[in-house]
This record gives structure tokens, C-alpha cells and sequence, in this order.
């Protein structure tokens, strides 16, 4: 397969019968998207874990492994790493732990969660109070009180 530009050949091709393969070749991507090439899922992961904490590298995970090509949450995943420069690695660490308790992870959800101070929230599951024992007291009405004779 050829490409053209004003009738000259700018870049060549073999074509692939493969449905769904892309066969790119690095420098003929943008350089915005070049530089991603250098980051691995491993190497997410590991930053993810030492920088930031396990929640991050959970949810890092869950971004890259929801994606039919990991490459495809890599921009998602460098955009937590920008989440951590400026709100810090421990609130990134707790707006992912929110994240991943509430079913919600990806970078949208996560940057939402820090700039709505959610991440200093208690979980839902977390902010329910035990149930309290039964008082017995003398102003308390029992079901005998209420019950009607006839219903």
C-alpha cells in the first residue's frame, strides 16, 4: 500500500489481511504518540505501585486490561501520573481506592473524584454506622401499644 501526497510516494507499506492489525510504523506516528511507545504495561504497573501505592497499580491495571490493545490506556494511565504531580500521590491513592470500591475506574472518573475533594470522603461502605443494640426504656411503645382490636 502506498500513500501519496501531491502524486509522491511519502511512505510504503505492506498491507495486512489480518482484521483488525494495524502495521504502523513508529516514526510514522504523530510525536505525541510516539513517546508513549517507550512505556510498557510493566513498567505503568511498577511506577504506578512504587510512586503512588497499590490502588494506583489496581487501577492502572484495570484501565490497561479493559482496552482490547493495552496501548490504548496508556494515555489514561500517563494521565494518573499527572494526577499525582499535582494533587500529590496520597490523594491520587485514595481517589483510586474510591475508584475501584465504586466500580468507576478510569482517569475521568478518578480526576472527578480528586477535584471534587471525594477522595477525603469515608466510602459509603465505610461511613455506615454499626447497628445499635435495642434500647429498653419506659417512654419506648412496644407493638402491643399500637396493636387495634379487630384488625
Amino acid at each position: 500500500m502506498e500513500i501519496l501526497y501531491r502524486n509522491k510516494r511519502v511512505a510504503c507499506h505492506q498491507r495486512s489481511y489480518l482484521r483488525g492489525k494495524a502495521t504502523t510504523l513508529p516514526e510514522h506516528r504523530p510525536k505525541s504518540h510516539q513517546k508513549y511507545l517507550q512505556w510498557t504495561p510493566g513498567r505503568i504497573l511498577q511506577w504506578a505501585e512504587n510512586e503512588v501505592g497499590e490502588h494506583c497499580a489496581r487501577a492502572a491495571a484495570f484501565i490497561i486490561n479493559d482496552k482490547p490493545h493495552p496501548e490504548q490506556g496508556y494515555r489514561s494511565c500517563l494521565g494518573l501520573i499527572r494526577l499525582a504531580k499535582g494533587y500529590g500521590p496520597g490523594r491520587v491513592e485514595a481517589a483510586c481506592r474510591r475508584a475501584l470500591a465504586l466500580g468507576v475506574c478510569s482517569y475521568r472518573s478518578i480526576r472527578s473524584i480528586l477535584e471534587n475533594k471525594l477522595d477525603e470522603q469515608p466510602l459509603p461502605d465505610e461511613a455506615a454506622a454499626p447497628a445499635a443494640e435495642p434500647v429498653d426504656h419506659a417512654n419506648l411503645r412496644g407493638q402491643s401499644y399500637y396493636h387495634r382490636e379487630g384488625s
